[in-house]
């Protein structure tokens, strides 16, 4: 019963089917969309209840909800930083600062976000700012030219932004 779904959560997907009728498969990027929206991510227990409710089969919802980078299938942390492994960032070095990110944080291509909810890592092919490689982002904060010494500065920035 661990993916019983929250009568709350519910309520939410039948409001937002409610929204998109007449429904059709063609909808369910749109009803994703706003359930994230309204819950703030997709919970297991959300996309099979979603299943059972439009009878689209559990694995073509988890199909579409893996597929596209928006939609997440765990709660998002305060603050989202997005790193940039592009060709201009990955040849400054953006790997190293991937891997010292996961290393500082304590995160893992399996976790992406900190245990107590602060951060989130989101790896993107490019942020259009090649001639600031390396570069990551946090919310809507951009750091160019950025280093492990900077990281461990921003970061602490944030910290103590937050306290």
């Amino acid at each position: 019963m661990e993916n019983q779904v929250d009568p709350q959560y519910s309520d939410i997907i039948d409001e937002v089917l409610n929204k998109f009728k007449p429904f059709n498969k063609n909808l369910l990027i749109s009803i994703l969309q706003e359930i994230q929206y309204t819950i703030g991510y997709l919970p297991k227990a959300v996309l099979e209840e979603l299943s059972d409710k439009t009878n689209i089969p559990l694995s073509q919802i988890y199909g579409v909800a893996t597929f596209y980078h928006q939609f997440r299938l765990n709660l998002k942390g305060k603050h989202l930083i997005t790193i940039c492994l592009g060709t201009a960032c990955h040849v400054q070095g953006s790997n190293n600062l991937l891997n010292y990110i996961q290393d500082v944080l304590q995160l893992n291509d399996n976790l992406d976000t900190t245990e107590d909810r602060f951060f989130t890592l989101n790896q993107v092919r490019c942020l259009g700012t090649c001639g600031l490689a390396p570069i990551i982002k946090i919310d809507n904060d951009f750091y160019g030219n950025v280093s492990p010494t900077d990281l461990k500065k921003i970061f602490e920035k944030y910290r103590s932004i937050d306290v």
